[in-house]
């Protein structure tokens, strides 16, 4: 008896993705997502996806909550990434309640994020505007300071150990000089935990042999 043959089926079979995957979801479009990208992640092990959305403190992280509960995939961890500027307290300090309540890491700067890239030059525990920001970067990096730079990673990677030990003593200072002895993010000017986000990063960086 002839057996007939086997119809090939034309059904993909899906697989699982069983690399970590991290969601960076961030305040502005491109300054912050661009900086990010340029991390060598060991792309076999871990998948890191940045994004700016548009979105600021409470929004951001609301927004994010729904990327992560919308994605095909799960993350293994969430980030928001934004600034303190000059919203109210009220939308600030509600950011990072609903973070907590919904396994969300925050990443913040107070005021802004290019405090983080001058940190790796110095200390500052003085308050600057924006405007300073932009005018010390462009003093400090021998060149004019552009926003949504896809360099900047490059040209301040070697100084990262030190903005990473410069961010932590920041929250230290704050906290010794605060009366509940804890961090106030609204009111804590200058300060960042970029450092938090960048430390977790580098544990899954490509190992050249």
């Amino acid at each position: 008896m002839r057996m007939s043959k086997r119809k090939k089926s034309n059904r993909k079979i899906h697989t699982r993705d069983l690399r970590e995957r991290i969601l960076i979801v961030c305040e502005g479009g491109k300054t912050e997502p661009n900086y990010f990208r340029k991390f060598p992640i060991d792309e076999n092990k871990c998948y890191v996806k940045p994004m700016g959305v548009g979105y600021n403190t409470y929004s951001l992280v609301r927004r994010a909550i729904e990327i992560g509960q919308t994605s095909l995939l799960p993350f293994d961890q969430i980030w928001c990434v934004f600034d303190r500027d000059n919203f109210p307290a009220q939308n600030f300090n509600n950011a990072f309640e609903i973070a907590e309540h919904n396994n969300i890491n925050i990443a913040y700067s107070n005021e802004a994020f290019e405090l983080w890239y001058l940190l790796h030059f110095h200390r500052y525990i003085n308050a600057m505007s924006r405007d300073q920001y932009q005018e010390k970067l462009t003093e400090l990096l021998g060149h004019k300071y552009v926003k949504n730079s896809e360099n900047i990673y490059d040209e301040l990677i070697d100084r990262q150990p030190i903005a990473i030990e410069n961010a932590k003593a920041l929250l230290i200072l704050h906290s010794e000089n605060s009366d509940s002895g804890r961090n106030d993010p609204a009111k804590d000017n200058p300060s960042t935990t970029v450092h938090k986000l960048v430390e977790e990063l580098n544990k899954r960086l490509l190992r050249h042999k």
